[in-house]
């Protein structure tokens, strides 16, 4: 059930021409609409290391295709969905570029220049852990992964409501995990000794934060890519949310930017059952964690001694200095002072 994500779709549209003036008289005499519809692209997926589909609005023939890097061709198959078969499997989560050509009934021709990731079928499963959600230089917000099998995390995205939800704030390259491995996204990079471990080694990166038993990653720079409102899921290549975590800081969902992504995730989240309300009423963060009391050292921890029921019942928060990132959590939970 993976899907490859598209970075950059480049078209363009060739439309032929009728053979002579008199056939257009005829076909317009005739009731014939002499300006067809074209065909539309509308995106493409590696359902395996060797099969890759085209997706068109109209049935179209595919007049060639070509690869970079260079993959030797099987056979394709015309239709709404071009189908082309490779020779030989691409490892999984490889950049890819795709430059096809295809013509339709009408002789309409498209041209069409796609890039993306090629299948990826070792996303292994995995818990969001813990998560800060605040930011003090240099110790910056960060989101906490346990591993619950083996696999490689290529291809693996990570969204944040409140930082342009149609894009992912992070895309794993290739890193080989094994099951109980703890995997950290740091959300900000405030030291140059702050090294993404793709390289097979754990004690690589020495930044603040870092963990010598984690896969440490980080975003660059220091704009802020999340915050204590907010909502954090994982997609697989097919768009199926691997896990995900949903948090208000003050019974609201925010500004009314924050707001209208928030609740747009909100049902995504509710749809795929990766977060369970307990409500029909998703205009208001009901079921939603509450995240007033975190701080920089504050952080919200899932109760790794639980099964996972996709509810807010599943976290705490930990007590001060209780952050661990890249560690087992703190069980210590923080008690609000009574007034």
């Amino acid at each position: 059930m993976k899907m490859i994500e598209i970075l950059v779709v480049s078209v363009i549209l060739f439309c032929s021409c009728s053979s002579s003036a008199s056939e257009d008289n005829l076909q317009k005499a005739l009731g014939i609409n002499t300006k067809a519809v074209s065909p539309v692209f509308l995106g493409c997926s590696a359902v395996s290391s060797t099969e890759i589909l085209f997706h068109f609005s109209l049935p179209v023939t595919v007049v060639s295709v070509k690869f970079e890097p260079t993959l030797e061709i099987e056979s394709i198959e015309g239709g709404k969905t071009a189908i082309v078969h490779l020779s030989d499997g691409i490892s999984g989560g490889e950049p890819v570029t795709a430059h096809i050509l295809v013509e339709d009934g009408n002789r309409n021709t498209l041209d069409v220049l796609v890039s993306f990731r090629s299948k990826n079928e070792r996303i292994p499963s995995f818990l969001i852990t813990e998560i800060r959600t605040e930011s003090t230089n240099p110790k910056g917000e960060f989101i906490e992964l346990r591993m619950l099998e083996d696999g490689n995390l290529c291809a693996l995205r990570m969204f944040t409501a409140t930082n342009n939800v149609e894009l992912p704030s992070f895309e794993f390259p290739s890193v080989e995990v094994k099951k109980g491995d703890y995997v950290v996204i740091h959300l900000r990079t405030y030291e140059e000794n702050a090294i993404n471990e793709t390289g097979g080694d754990m004690t690589e990166s020495k930044a603040k934060d870092s963990s010598d038993i984690a896969w440490d990653f980080w975003l660059p720079g220091s704009t802020e890519h999340l915050r204590k409102t907010d909502a954090v899921f994982f997609m697989d290549q097919d768009n199926n949310i691997v896990d995900a975590i949903i948090f208000s800081a003050d019974g609201t969902w925010g500004t009314k930017t924050n707001s209208e992504n928030i609740k747009r995730v909100s049902v995504l989240l509710e749809k795929q059952g990766a977060w369970i309300f307990g409500s029909e009423d998703l205009s208001a963060p009901n079921g939603a964690f509450s995240s007033a009391n975190t701080t920089t050292t504050r952080t919200i921890c899932r109760n790794e001694t639980i099964l996972d029921s996709n509810t807010a019942s599943d976290w705490y928060i930990t007590a001060s200095s209780g952050a661990t990132p890249g560690k087992p959590n703190n069980q210590t939970r923080y008690t609000a002072k009574k007034k």
